[in-house]
């Protein structure tokens, strides 16, 4: 079964990780397709029904993007916000069109994991912040598999630490199911 990647990354051609999972996706066409929103819409207007028609032609969805201030980058939450509609992804007469589709997060973030732990700099846990992510993909009825996070990359971008990445984010995405 094939794997939609929504890839959010505002800088994607001075990333480091996001840049090489995507490399590694590409080397699989037939299980991943790669839908990067800053690509589709660099003038960030949403062509929802397009979006809406992607969405309803799988039935397993990956959100990757950078963790930044406490948060997914700007253009996903205005995607979020126009594509998931009354009427179509939630409402009595809606039909859930993302009801049951597998629905996961692929984060990457700058800080070490320690860092995000009630004890660390930033008291709260990954799980945590991403609690309304968890909440949407509930209320209109997918089926939300969690996340993958690859921590430090801000301190730790060396081949060999971005490398170690790789195996584990295809392996979260291959197990949706």
């Amino acid at each position: 079964m094939k794997t939609l990647v929504i890839v959010t990354h505002p800088a994607l051609e001075k990333s480091v990780i996001n840049k090489r999972w995507i490399e590694e996706l590409e080397k699989h066409p037939e299980k991943y397709h790669i839908h990067s929103l800053h690509e589709v819409y660099p003038d960030e207007k949403i062509d929802v029904l397009k979006e809406q028609q992607l969405l309803e032609s799988f039935d397993h969805i990956v959100f990757q993007f950078p963790f930044y201030w406490f948060n997914c980058p700007p253009l996903l939450k205005k995607w979020l916000d126009e594509v998931l509609t009354h009427g179509w992804a939630y409402g009595s007469k809606s039909g859930y069109k993302l009801g049951g589709k597998k629905i996961a997060l692929a984060i990457s973030a700058g800080i070490e994991e320690s860092g995000y732990t009630p004890e660390g700099k930033y008291k709260y846990t990954m799980e945590t912040l991403t609690t309304p992510f968890q909440i949407t993909f509930e209320y209109v009825k997918a089926d939300y598999k969690g996340i993958y996070v690859y921590y430090d990359i801000e301190q730790n971008s060396s081949p060999e630490w971005i490398e170690q990445s790789v195996a584990p984010f295809l392996g979260f995405i291959d197990n949706l199911s």
